[in-house]
């Protein structure tokens, strides 16, 4: 495993995720829409984080499932956002692009630390 989640590229595209999540939606007056998406884009780095610092490989693996988990439920609001004229259809499938990115680079790492012996 890294020496810490912050060498994650992983980590810090979710992160960059979740901060053009909050800018996007920063003047959205549906308050519950916003509010969910907010925290499922907040939950895919946390998860990541939390997952390594628990330090032992299963405990990273269910943590890394439960992030892709939260992306998959981001890219369906995000889907719902734009079919309901809160954000672009540019800006959407630019979002759902990166999103898609980030949940194969999450499957690449749990595939990866599957592998690794110890």
């Amino acid at each position: 495993m890294s020496k810490s989640f912050e060498d994650l590229e992983v980590w810090k595209k979710a992160c960059r995720q979740a901060l053009v999540i909050y800018k996007t939606l920063k003047e959205t007056k549906d308050y519950g829409l916003k509010n969910q998406m907010e925290r499922s884009a907040v939950s895919v780095p946390s998860n990541i984080a939390e997952g390594q610092e628990r330090d032992t490989k299963p405990d990273f693996i269910r943590f890394l499932r439960i992030a892709k988990g939260s992306n998959g439920e981001l890219r369906t609001q995000l889907y719902l956002a734009t079919k309901l004229e809160i954000i672009s259809t540019e800006q959407s499938n630019e979002l759902i692009n990166e999103n898609k990115q980030i949940s194969k680079m999450l499957q690449g790492l749990i595939n990866s630390v599957e592998l690794q012996n110890g």
